[in-house]
């Protein structure tokens, strides 16, 4: 597997060595040693799949006492992924990096704890599925404004975004809670 650094050096995006032939292809999607050597040292706890159709944007999402690490990926269609660095003593606070994850690039992202995270789908359809490091605790969920202006970030939308209430009730992030 090897590590592609994104412009917030703690994001990664990870290719897999994918090994295909006449039948199909073989990854690993998930290997502990193989993912520490990179430097991702993870303990997962939960397990997540989504369906969505195009358009529909999730995120972006945090949990500020419960924060949670997250290795996400694609199995069907395509996303737009985006980390926001939400760490104040962070040198990249309040920066967002995005990226294409795909069923055909099979690329995945790390996206650490401190982070807030969100995708939309640019396919007809996506199946995206993330191991987290801490469990759901839906108290603590916090949702930062997807469109805030000053996060910059150029969502690749055909059409008006389908958003949760949740996500249309996002903080600007001049206004939302952060990590230290």
């Amino acid at each position: 597997m090897k590590a592609i650094p994104t412009a917030i050096p703690e994001v990664l995006i990870l290719e897999p060595n994918v090994f295909g032939d006449a039948r199909g292809f073989f990854y690993e999607s998930w290997n502990r040693r193989t993912l520490a050597a990179l430097g991702i040292d993870a303990n997962f706890v939960q397990d997540n799949h989504s369906k969505s159709q195009r358009n529909v944007l999730r995120g972006l999402h945090y949990q500020l006492q419960y924060p949670q690490g997250k290795l996400v990926r694609v199995i069907a269609g395509e996303v737009y992924d985006v980390a926001v660095d939400l760490r104040r003593s962070s040198p990249s606070f309040g920066k967002a990096v995005g990226f294409t994850l795909s069923a055909e690039n099979k690329r995945m992202a790390w996206i650490p704890p401190g982070f807030a995270h969100g995708f939309c789908v640019t396919s007809e359809s996506a199946e995206f599925l993330y191991k987290t490091t801490d469990y759901w605790h839906p108290e603590d969920e916090n949702a930062l404004l997807w469109n805030d202006p000053v996060l910059g970030i150029e969502w690749p939308l055909t059409g008006d975004p389908i958003l949760a209430a949740k996500d249309l009730a996002g903080k600007p992030l001049a206004a939302c809670a952060t990590y230290s």
